[in-house]
């Protein structure tokens, strides 16, 4: 399945508790997405989400849903290895 990164932008802080994950994996699992895991900006209001996903557009559904934004969406191809290395994800 496609792999992707989702760049959220928020005006506030984020402080995502259990319940609001719950929310978000519901929202996926209807677009049949998979949220693998989240980087958090130092000043809280970025994150930088990795997700698999049929489609870009089944990301966005699942956002919007989810009451999320979804400012930049970017399908991977590869990963960098730290040796330079180029593996397809």
């Amino acid at each position: 399945m496609p792999m992707y990164l989702i760049e959220r932008r928020f005006a506030e802080q984020l402080d995502v508790d259990e319940a609001g994950a719950a929310e978000i994996r519901l929202a996926n699992d209807d677009e049949g997405i998979r949220w693998l895991y989240s980087f958090l900006s130092a000043d809280k209001r970025k994150t930088y989400c990795l997700y698999e996903a049929p489609s870009a557009d089944a990301v966005r559904r699942a956002a919007e849903r989810a009451g999320l934004p979804a400012d930049v969406v970017v399908e991977l191809s590869g990963r960098v290895e730290p040796d330079g290395a180029l593996t397809a994800i």
